[in-house]
């Protein structure tokens, strides 16, 4: 889905009523990341990925959305990073968006699968030049002496390919949280908050639910 044009206006916070949701999560979380993007909060893409070990021992932090449809959300990344080892053994994650000048937070929560290697091929082609070195340069997620190691490697990398295409590294690619849950809150100033949750039903649909604030 394509990013909304900013210059939409402000949208305004009111009640969330069950008669006023789409029966679709991915259109419903469509209208308000447009209305984020529309009301030019800083970084309304950013989103918090939870993650866990298989004996349940939990991380946390802050990526971006990189696209989403009607299959699920995608972000990218380094395979071998702390959440991609955690995802390769544990393919069960949660995301969290938090717009707090709305009052608005969505919860997603789902199986994570690569996405294909085409796909991460296209995403990678699309990064600013240095991002593409920086994906070569950095180990993510492991110890390093210092940040001068990072800079050399930096400095070697840009002369290795000053004048070559930089091809994405096999460790790095995209990721699809395939949601099982989708959970909208709205807020309000006596804490009786709105909390609508999308529930994915075995046999395909999706199940509306009001849970208590």
């Amino acid at each position: 889905m394509e990013t909304p044009d900013p210059s939409a206006g402000t949208p305004i916070r009111r009640r969330l009523d069950e008669a006023d949701l789409d029966a679709d999560p991915f259109r419903q979380f469509q209208q308000w990341f447009a209305e984020a993007v529309a009301a030019q909060l800083p970084l309304p893409h950013a989103m918090i990925l939870a993650t866990a070990t298989p004996e349940g021992k939990p991380s946390a932090r802050t990526v971006l959305l990189k696209g989403f449809d009607e299959k699920g959300f995608v972000f990218y990344t380094n395979y071998e990073s702390r959440k991609g080892i955690e995802l390769a053994a544990n393919p069960w994650a949660a995301l969290v968006f938090y717009w707090a000048a709305l009052e608005r937070q969505v919860r997603i929560e789902g199986r994570v699968e690569k996405v294909s290697p085409s796909e991460s091929d296209a995403y990678f082609r699309s990064r600013p030049w240095k991002s593409r070195l920086s994906a070569w340069a950095s180990p993510q997620s492991r110890v390093i002496p210092d940040r001068q190691t990072l800079e050399s490697e930096m400095e070697t990398l840009m002369l290795t390919y000053q004048d070559q295409e930089v091809p994405r590294p096999p460790y790095w690619g995209g990721y699809r949280l395939y949601p099982l849950s989708i959970e909208f809150w709205q807020g309000h100033p006596d804490r009786l908050h709105d909390r609508l949750r999308y529930r994915r039903c075995e046999g395909g649909g999706w199940q509306i639910e009001r849970l208590a604030p």
